[in-house]
């Protein structure tokens, strides 16, 4: 990809967005991707009132917003000191890290691959691997014996119930030990542990990784008080007062909570389109996550490559002849979508790229404009659903300054949706609050070990 790739930066001017040479033809389909401050609004409402729903003990079960309690009570202000350990399960690979934090703060970590046999089957064989695993990278540490404290972020499906205990609900991407579900993951992991006897940890807590990206950022920026993934797929949790979390049981210092799901009651089909109707009906689980499949990096490309197939078909766009990838599910890659937006004003070099990739050719540099006006018109509708998004909670928290904690491969590597989340953010925010996006990286590795120091830290 041209342009940055690693971290936030200026995206080159005038990139994507403006219509200069596109087909009117173009414009005029793609009108329906614009969406309007009244229909956000519209949508803030219908959020607004799930996060409510949520929130209480008497509707949460129906709520399609359901705001799980994290059971996270605080956040790292920047003074923690010590030595910690995360292990960070999300797919076939792992990690485990070591983080020393006070002074000059020190990050190690090691990938392990599991292999495909010990993905299936036993439960006790997968805890067993890991537990291994973390013992073996312990000791050539040379901290097996330290009872260090640590942070586990698990990113499958698991119903919390508090900070230490987490029952999983079903095992995703490729995992299947169904032995263990319903079961708690700590509790499994403690056992395998302790099975071995020759490594001393403390599992600390439990988290996802959009807990993680809040605390991960909390660390650096202790305002930080909501925490956002956007990335494949896309979640966030807020910290919210325990008066209005009905589900959270504990002494009052506030609550995390995090919640998705979003729309699939409906409450989107006012601005859904046949592209977004498409995708969803063509994915793994049609008619759930209907909000994500309209914003998040699984979905964007997709989203490009139909209405681009569409207007190809129509005759507006390439001659009127679509190639067989331009025709096939999924060879629309996101990350096209990002490169193509990092060509600056008068350069085609990127997307000249991708349309060979696609066996277009044909393509004339009024081909490349069209494309590059669509891609900008689904990122920006994505930048500014998820705006709305944050807009929602910002303003129900009262906070009058607060720093949001982002991370995920959309939000990095995209050349436009930073700026244009900062401008639609200001304008649907209430008059008087102030509010940063901040780069949270490697909330699932550092973030774990951010929940482990804090609860370390309460301890003392």
């Amino acid at each position: 990809m041209s342009g940055c790739k690693s971290k936030i930066c200026n995206p080159p001017i005038g990139v994507s967005g403006d219509p200069t040479g596109v087909s009117p033809e173009i414009i005029e389909a793609c009108k329906e991707l614009n969406m309007t401050n009244d229909q956000l609004k519209q949508y803030m409402d219908s959020l607004l009132d799930n996060i409510q729903k949520g929130l209480k003990k008497e509707t949460n079960a129906t709520a399609i917003v359901k705001c799980f309690p994290t059971f996270v009570q605080d956040i790292p202000d920047g003074t923690e000191k010590g030595q910690f350990l995360a292990l960070d399960l999300g797919g076939s690979n792992f990690r485990v890290l070591y983080i020393e934090l006070g002074g000059q703060d020190v990050q190690k970590f090691q990938i392990f691959v599991i292999p495909d046999n010990v993905r299936v089957g036993s439960g006790d064989k997968l805890f067993d691997f890991i537990a291994e695993a973390l013992a073996n990278y312990a000791n050539e540490l040379g901290v097996a014996d330290k009872n260090l404290p640590l942070g586990f972020t698990f990113s499958f499906p698991l119903k919390q119930v508090g900070l230490e205990v987490g029952l999983l609900e079903r095992w995703t991407k490729g995992f299947d030990c169904p032995d263990t579900v319903g079961k708690d993951v700590v509790e499994l992991l403690k056992n395998a542990i302790a099975k071995r006897g020759d490594v001393q940890i403390k599992i600390a807590a439990v988290l996802n990784d959009t807990t993680g990206t809040l605390l991960a950022a909390a660390y650096k920026y202790p305002d930080t008080k909501i925490g956002l993934i956007l990335g494949t797929g896309t979640n966030a949790c807020y910290i919210e007062k325990q008066s209005e979390a009905e589900l959270f049981d504990e002494p009052d210092r506030g609550s995390g909570k995090n919640g998705g799901a979003f729309g699939d009651d409906g409450a989107l089909d006012f601005v859904r389109t046949d592209y977004d109707k498409d995708v969803d009906a063509n994915s793994l689980n049609p008619g759930k996550q209907l909000h994500e499949k309209m914003i998040s990096g699984m979905y964007l490309g997709e989203l490009v490559r139909l209405a681009t197939e569409r207007f190809t078909k129509e005759g507006k766009m390439f001659g009127g002849q679509a190639s067989n990838d331009l025709s096939t599910r999924g060879k629309f890659e996101t990350r096209y979508v990002s490169e193509i937006e990092w060509d600056p004003p008068g350069d085609f070099t990127n997307v000249k790229k991708v349309c060979e990739k696609l066996g277009l050719s044909q393509a004339t540099e009024e081909d490349y404009l069209n494309l590059k006006y669509i891609c900008s018109c689904f990122s920006r509708r994505a930048a500014h659903l998820v705006s709305a998004g944050l807009a929602t909670i910002i303003n129900k928290m009262g906070e009058k300054t607060l720093s949001v904690g982002i991370d995920g491969t959309l939000y990095r590597l995209h050349p436009q949706v930073k700026r244009l989340m900062e401008g639609k953010i200001k304008e649907l925010v209430d008059p008087g609050i102030q509010v940063k996006l901040v780069l949270s990286e490697d909330g699932s590795g550092k973030g774990a070990a951010m929940v482990a120091a804090v609860a370390a830290k309460n301890d003392t």
